[in-house]
């Protein structure tokens, strides 16, 4: 596989059965660079490639942060080409994270500020630690969340909620974050990064090509229109009779087994 002992800058790579455990790692506040961020937009594609991978489970190094977001060292000169290309790159990175074919899951173990709290926006789900603190920060610096952050948090939060958090740079503790719908799950101290790998296993349960497809479906209403999107889940559900694990999911539940997936 192309990422089998490939290094990619900032981030650390294990592969666990299906599960692919992403741990961001740059000390101390596991930061951004213009090279992690071109790194996670590879290893995603990577990942895509491989077959074998049904979910991706992302977490931080160490105990207090999960990320820290974009280094604020790289911007105190006001260089705008320097800005583009950071904000580029953080659009590949998080848009080919949103677009990962399985299940991907923020392990949310500490600190998640601005571009960190953007990256588990682009997962498909989240678990915090209970004494983690998520935050957009960015207008108190005189800047503004350009990694999704204003587009999808409104998604989760609804407007107003979003609107504090961004406009007010209000932190939210995790028991706010699950009761907003910040986080789907809440976990103690040291246990997001197990809890998101059952939830990993749990996904690698359901056929990996109806789980391609659901995704998206479920990511398409945010753009079509609610008529458009009934008409392409009908033939999403069509399209899956070319596969193999359909034939095998129905073959395996008549026959009262566990379904072997080919994630073809």
């Amino acid at each position: 596989m192309s990422h089998v002992g490939k290094l990619y800058t900032g981030l650390a790579l294990e592969i666990d059965g299906h599960v692919a455990v992403v741990t961001l790692s740059n000390p101390p506040a596991n930061t951004w660079t213009r090279d992690s961020l071109a790194a996670l937009r590879d290893l995603v594609r990577d990942l895509d490639a491989d077959r074998s991978v049904y979910a991706l489970v992302i977490t931080g190094e160490g105990e207090k942060f999960f990320s820290a977001g974009a280094d604020l060292k790289q911007f105190a000169e006001g260089d705008k080409a320097l800005a583009r290309e950071t904000a580029r790159r953080f659009g590949e990175a998080f848009e080919a994270l949103s677009a990962f074919r399985g299940v991907s899951i923020a392990a949310i173990n500490g600190y998640a500020m601005g571009g960190g709290l953007e990256c588990a926006l682009a997962c498909d789900l989240r678990i915090v630690e209970e004494q983690a603190q998520l935050a957009l920060p960015e207008a108190g610096v005189g800047l503004l969340p350009c990694a999704g952050g204003t587009q999808n948090l409104p998604r989760l939060v609804g407007e107003g909620w979003a609107k504090r958090m961004i406009l007010l740079g209000e932190r939210v503790d995790a028991a706010t974050a699950l009761r907003i719908g910040l986080v789907e799950d809440v976990a103690p101290k040291g246990e997001a990064k197990a809890r998101a790998i059952a939830w990993a296993r749990q996904a690698e349960k359901q056929s990996p090509t109806s789980v391609a497809a659901c995704k998206k479906m479920v990511q398409a209403t945010r753009m079509q229109t609610h008529a458009t999107a009934l008409v392409a889940e009908r033939e999403a559900f069509v399209d899956l009779f070319d596969s193999a694990d359909q034939k095998e999911g129905v073959q395996a539940f008549l026959e009262k087994r566990t379904p072997q997936w080919k994630n073809a």
